[in-house]
């Protein structure tokens, strides 16, 4: 015991601590019962804004729940993706910010963006297109592989006349119509612009000019050119009491405009971020990439996705779960909806009803394209937090708490 003692007067107070932090770990929680060691066969998806933090302000539950999910050494003991519908913003930025906030290392890959499975749309990365959005917006769609891009503004410059809106950013002086501008191939929406009367008059006029907004045409081209969105989210939670308009809004308003002066509907080549299909399955390839980079050869079985928003977290966690009771790409068998109440969503809230003028209760809030189904409404468990969900899953999995 004395040369015990006289070697960890020998170690630094925190390396020693950190061991006996460590020891105690190994004893009770890496191992299962019988002294064998328990490799996960679980994952998490978890939404950010309303779950890990509102606005800037990390949400203290969420921080006492990776209390639970890391080790000794900082790492992660299950794999974990961050599943955001959030768009303006690239991901390796996004990573170095949950870092920063949730005190241990993220990797970008373990960062899906609304727009991040758009990488799986090459027949359209070719192709020349009006990308609307804020924030890193040419950086962001180049990295999802589309090489021909066309910013609002680039557009804008190039024919001044379409903006009138904005008595203040009109053309002060007459100006020569261009035929010497590419034609536009098609149109990618990131996410939520910051002009939206501007983003909204020339994406309206790319679709009924064909890709040539400096000429027109006496009738608008149906089919139009392929249109691809990220973000459906009609509403998300920041620091204010009361939800705040999402892209969805947006894509609602591009929806209205187009019905209205064509009579047909705007039709999406290809939607993107929750609660779409594609979204959860990619998800479900990194979280098992992860667990391969981690050593963890036991397949990952059970999804649990963890979000505030009923109309894109737990719908689209629900439509993924039906999905694998008949088609199973990967290894995942099942994923659990979690709804927490530190978000969108709050106990007292009515429940969704269908849209139909005069009826009770809340508003069906979901994008066009995902229908109103009451039963993709429905979360498997409903728990206050963050913290109170890891703990379920953990019980749920046989890991002590």
């Amino acid at each position: 015991m004395a040369a015990l003692g006289k070697a960890a007067a020998r170690w630094a107070p925190g390396l020693w601590r950190r061991a006996v932090r460590a020891a105690v770990w190994l004893g009770g929680r890496r191992f299962a019962s019988g002294g064998r060691q328990s490799l996960p066969t679980f994952g998490l998806l978890l939404d950010i804004d309303g779950v890990l933090v509102r606005g800037h302000q990390v949400i203290p539950a969420a921080q006492e729940a990776f209390r639970q999910l890391l080790d000794p050494q900082g790492q992660l003991r299950v794999p974990v993706v961050f599943v955001t519908n959030a768009g303006n913003i690239s991901q390796c930025s996004k990573a170095e910010e949950l870092s920063a906030q949730l005190g241990f290392q993220v990797e970008p890959d373990q960062v899906i963006l609304s727009h991040s499975p758009m990488k799986l749309f090459s027949q359209h990365h070719d192709r020349r297109m009006l990308v609307s959005g804020q924030g890193p917006l040419v950086e962001n769609a180049r990295a999802l592989g589309f090489k021909h891009l066309v910013t609002v503004d680039e557009l804008r410059a190039a024919f001044p006349v379409l903006d009138m809106v904005d008595l203040q950013r009109r053309p002060k002086t007459t100006t020569l119509p261009r035929n010497d501008f590419p034609a536009i191939e098609g149109v990618l929406l990131l996410g939520e612009p910051v002009r939206w009367e501007t983003s909204l008059q020339l994406i309206t006029d790319v679709l009924l000019s064909d890709g040539n907004p400096g000429t027109g045409l006496a009738t608008a081209p149906y089919p139009h050119l392929p249109v691809l969105a990220s973000n459906t989210d009609l509403l998300w939670m920041a620091e204010a009491k009361m939800p705040r308009f999402g892209h969805g809004t947006f894509l609602l308003c591009l929806e209205a405009i187009y019905r209205k002066l064509t009579g047909r509907e705007l039709h999406y080549t290809g939607l993107t971020g929750k609660p779409s299909l594609l979204t959860y399955r990619y998800a479900e390839g990194l979280l098992a990439r992860q667990a391969e980079r981690r050593g963890w050869a036991a397949p990952i079985r059970s999804l649990y996705a963890v979000g505030d928003n009923p109309m894109s977290d737990v719908y689209g966690a629900n439509l993924f779960h039906q999905h694998l009771q008949t088609q199973q790409e990967g290894a995942a068998r099942s994923c659990a909806s979690i709804l927490v109440c530190t978000g969108v969503y709050g106990p007292q809230a009515p429940s969704p009803t269908a849209p139909a003028p005069g009826s009770e209760g809340s508003p069906f809030h979901g994008h066009r394209d995902f229908g109103f189904r009451p039963e993709l409404l429905q979360a498997a468990h409903v728990v206050s937090d963050l913290h109170e969900a890891v703990r379920l899953v953990l019980r749920k999995e046989g890991w002590a708490l």
